[in-house]
């Protein structure tokens, strides 16, 4: 048998690191080769991780949480015949059960590696816990105290159930340092459960609750810690930045600090299009299908972007060149527990108004879901935002990095709108009204484009039919 570490794979795409959101399996646990052991976030999706051997699980080597270099150990497996990553005297397992501290462990209590700088060091002055104050080795054998009344002796008073003797820099893993110093929290101000003097995230947890009455299990969705306001009268949340929101801002000021933004506005009568979706939804071949005004957005999008290709471009600055794309990757900005996302549609031009249909709705559940992988999100070359789901009617939208434009969706309204008959009569009406607004790179598309093209897709927002002629 051989202990073989399981390493934080790179997922690619540039990441560096990752955060541990779940753990499929526990100690003892067997596994099969690739069977999903780990949930992991990157910086840009979930990732669920497979395992490469077949074997038992020995330990998992970072919490729940704990944010991974890549690279780095997670969990040790005992692998039958396989050559051991670690010496057996480094195994978790052999480490518990040769030392003496472990005995006393309650079942289910983490058990410590013998790394460097963990656990009980050899010569250690690190002593038991005592419930009374017990005579030492010399007091046995002093001669007895005479009979005229002494002081006693001095004695250290007796230590506290599983307080160890002092010690000098507190002893914890990784991931609890991590989350000590995310909670602003001194490990050598707090007092270690184990008898052999290293501090758990447990120990952490009370020593905060103890701080900040009240507090509770800190969280947010699928386990991505986070630090939220429980105890009365806080006055600050603070939230670490990490994972897809920390990318997501560092994507952004890139974006808006390096490519000149330049946003366009126009309000356009929707009924139209409001008509055609609802004759969609009781289509026979649309049947089972979310069809929603945002799907003919997208397909009014594709077709301006085949009368005006410029807008799908990019700006290669290493080059010096203006790269048009002869194919687009249409966006399509998804807010999630974890912060925005934009993953995107392959080859999206290729598709008819059914397949862009099903398309769309798988994107945006997976997206919803956070399973949508690093390569949906990679090499988008126009990007739609829907702001309007939230009942707003417009905005600024930042461009997407690597592209040349993002155009915003506002909320769709019964508005009054002046309509002109064939005689020339205007009247006002009731009419389905939305804004749309477009942000585009300066340095590639002028205002000529940008404007053509928005008003290419309103036009085919107030009268699709026109699909039929420029399609």
């Amino acid at each position: 048998m051989g202990v073989k570490l399981f390493n934080l794979p790179d997922p690619g795409e540039g990441l560096v690191e990752a955060d541990v959101v779940t753990w499929k399996i526990k100690p003892g646990d067997q596994v099969k080769v690739n069977d999903i052991v780990v949930e992991i976030e990157t910086a840009k999706s979930l990732v669920e991780l497979p395992i490469p051997w077949e074997g038992t699980v020995v330990e998992l080597l970072v919490d729940e949480g704990a944010t991974v270099d890549v690279g780095s150990p997670i969990v040790s497996i005992e692998v039958a015949g396989a050559e051991p990553d670690v010496a057996p005297a480094a195994a978790p397992a052999a480490a518990a059960s040769a030392s003496p501290a472990s005995a006393g462990e309650d079942e289910g209590e983490e058990r410590v590696a013998n790394l460097v700088g963990y656990g009980a060091v050899a010569g250690s002055t690190q002593r038991r816990a005592r419930r009374t104050a017990a005579p030492t080795p010399s007091q046995k054998s002093a001669p007895p105290a005479p009979v005229a009344p002494v002081a006693p002796p001095v004695q250290e008073p007796a230590e506290p159930v599983g307080q160890s003797a002092p010690r000098g820099k507190a002893l914890a893993k990784p991931p609890v340092r991590k989350f000590a110093k995310d909670n602003g929290v001194d490990l050598a101000s707090i007092t270690p459960t184990r008898e052999d003097g290293v501090i758990t995230r447990a120990d952490v947890e009370a020593h905060l609750s103890l701080v900040e009455p009240g507090r509770g299990d800190e969280g947010t969705a699928s386990g991505v810690e986070t630090r939220g306001v429980t105890a009365p009268g806080e006055r600050e949340t603070r939230t670490p930045i990490k994972g897809v929101r920390k990318m997501t801002a560092q994507a952004m000021v890139g974006s808006a600090f390096s490519a000149p933004h330049v946003t366009e506005f126009i309000t356009v009568d929707m009924t139209r299009t409001m008509e055609l979706v609802s004759r969609l939804k009781n289509d026979r071949e649309f049947k089972g299908v979310k069809v929603t005004p945002l799907l003919v957005l997208a397909k009014a999008l594709l077709v301006a972007v085949k009368r005006n290709p410029e807008i799908n471009a990019s700006w290669d600055e290493a080059a010096q060149e203006i790269v048009v794309k002869h194919y687009v990757n249409l966006g399509i900005a998804a807010s999630t527990p974890r912060g925005l996302i934009v993953p995107n549609i392959k080859d999206a031009e290729r598709m008819n108004l059914r397949e862009l249909a099903d398309a769309m709705g798988s994107l945006v559940e997976t997206a919803r879901e956070g399973k949508t992988p690093p390569a949906d999100m990679a090499g988008g070359s126009i990007t739609i935002t829907n702001v309007g789901v939230f009942g707003v009617d417009n905005g600024t939208p930042i461009i997407n990095p690597g592209e040349a434009a993002i155009l915003c969706f506002g909320a769709v309204r019964k508005m009054p709108w002046v309509v002109t008959d064939a005689s020339g009569n205007d009247t006002i009406v009731p009419r389905q009204v939305t804004q749309l607004s477009l942000s585009f790179d300066h340095r590639l598309v002028d205002g000529d484009l940008g404007s053509r093209f928005l008003a290419d897709v309103a036009a085919l927002l107030e009268d699709p039919g026109k699909a039929l002629v420029w399609g």
